[in-house]
Formats: structure tokens, C-alpha cells, sequence
């Protein structure tokens, strides 16, 4: 019997990683070869819209896009905190010497040691991975601060732009790492239940991350064309002003000219 659960162990759970890794590689090249027909491509497109938009107003008006950035970064720093609070609590764990509770004959699985230590370690990694995500992501939303909020700059709009999309993308594969060491923590409870959240899981994000609208072509009026409509319209009321200056003054005249005949 123990031979079996074994067995099980090492057919399930590499299943359930190999469906996962083949599905996160079939959405990063639809990123790079389709972007359109994913929410991560969609969601970056309005991104650079929003950026474009950014650096074209008054410096005195940027606080709403630093407002943006810095909640960003104040959630990618939350995150950053727990994924290192969970990867301490799991070494500690890890480090002690007592029995550990997922080594119960309820688990239908490989309670070895050595096989509840790998679990550990793989869950640590796929932590101290998202970790390292966010952290990423928390600094290039710094970056773009830093960038956005610099008076009269004459930065190009693409340093903002990358800064802010490659903030959001390693904010993307910080969550991933945390769904992968979702998986991995239902290992504990045996390698079924990995495998069935596995195959839910890739169910899920491909709902998720898939996206059917095309991109929105966002078009603003540039500032030069800005002030010729706004010129062309203080020109008209200039003349309208003028018309009815003109219409009083002759009324002024004939008003004498009535009274006296």
C-alpha cells in the first residue's frame, strides 16, 4: 500500500505542475505574438493611454496619476510583506524538530520525511519567489513616481511607459507564483487534491485571462490644437463683443436724431 501511494505521488503531482507550466507558457506567447486576445495585453494598452495622457498635463496636475502609482506600490509592498511573513513562518517550520500533522494515515500520499521536507521547500520557493516579484514591482512603480512627478522634465513618454508596464507585469507574476504555491500547499493534504485544484485552477485563469474585445484606440486632442480652438473661440467672442460695441454705438447716434425731429 505504501508502494501505491508513492506511485501516486509521482505521477499526480508532476501532472499537475506540467499543466500548469504548459498553460503559463501558452499565455506568455499569446502575450508577445497576441496581446489583443489577452487581459494582460488589454490592460497594458490602457496603461500606455493613460501614461501618454499623464505627461501631457500640467505638472500642478499630476497628483491624481501619483496617487495611482503609490497605491500600486502600496499594495505590491502588502504583498511583498506577506509572501516574506509566510516564507519565515514555513523555515521555522521547516527548522523544527517536531512531528508534523500532515503525516496523518488520513492523507491518502506519501507521508514520508523526506517527502513532507520537499513539500516544504517547494512551498518556500514559490514564496520567496513572489517575494522577489513584488519587490520588482514595487520598485518600478518608485521608478515611475520618480518620473512623473519630476518638474518640467523632458523625459520621453516610453521611460515612463516601460517603468509602469513592467511594474504591472511583475505584479502579474508575483500572483502567479502565489497560485502555484496554492497547489502546492493542497499537496500537503495529498497529491489528488493538487491535481484536481491544477486542473480547476488552469480552468479558471484561462476564463480569467483571456480577452474577446479588440484594443481601444485612444485618440486626445493634442495641446497645439488645443489652444487653436481655444484661440479660434476668444477670437469669435472677440468679434461678437465687437458687433454689439458696434450695433450700441449706432443706436446712440440715431436716439438724439428721433428726439429732435
Amino acid at each position: 500500500m505504501s508502494f501505491e501511494k508513492q506511485d501516486l505521488d509521482l505521477v499526480l503531482v508532476p501532472s499537475g505542475l506540467l499543466v500548469m507550466l504548459v498553460y503559463h507558457l501558452f499565455l506568455l506567447f499569446r502575450c508577445i505574438n497576441r496581446p489583443h486576445t489577452t487581459v494582460i495585453g488589454f490592460e497594458n494598452n490602457d496603461k500606455k493611454a493613460w501614461v501618454a495622457r499623464i505627461m501631457q498635463v500640467d505638472y500642478k496636475d499630476v497628483g491624481t496619476a501619483l496617487t495611482v502609482i503609490n497605491s500600486n506600490t502600496s499594495a505590491a509592498t502588502f504583498l511583498c510583506s506577506v509572501s516574506l511573513t509566510l516564507s519565515s513562518l514555513i523555515g521555522a517550520w521547516l527548522g523544527s524538530s517536531s512531528t508534523s500533522v500532515f503525516q496523518s494515515d488520513l492523507i491518502y500520499g506519501d507521508t514520508r520525511p523526506l517527502t513532507i521536507s520537499i513539500k516544504y521547500i517547494c512551498l518556500l520557493s514559490c514564496f520567496l519567489l513572489s517575494f522577489f516579484f513584488f519587490v520588482q514591482s514595487a520598485r518600478h512603480f518608485v521608478h515611475a513616481n520618480y518620473l512623473i512627478s519630476t518638474p518640467l522634465t523632458d523625459a520621453p513618454v516610453e521611460y515612463v511607459e516601460v517603468a509602469v508596464i513592467r511594474g504591472s507585469n511583475f505584479w502579474s507574476l508575483g500572483l502567479r507564483a502565489l497560485y502555484f504555491a496554492l497547489n502546492l500547499l493542497l499537496w500537503f493534504f495529498g497529491p489528488i487534491p493538487m491535481f484536481v485544484s491544477s486542473l480547476v485552477m488552469v480552468t479558471i485563469l484561462h476564463y480569467l485571462d483571456s480577452n474577446s474585445r479588440p484594443l481601444h484606440k485612444h485618440q486626445y486632442p493634442s495641446s497645439r490644437n488645443h489652444n487653436s480652438h481655444t484661440n479660434q473661440g476668444l477670437k469669435r467672442v472677440g468679434e461678437l463683443i465687437s458687433e454689439v460695441g458696434l450695433t450700441a454705438q449706432i443706436r446712440g447716434r440715431r436716439l438724439p436724431d428721433q428726439v429732435g425731429v
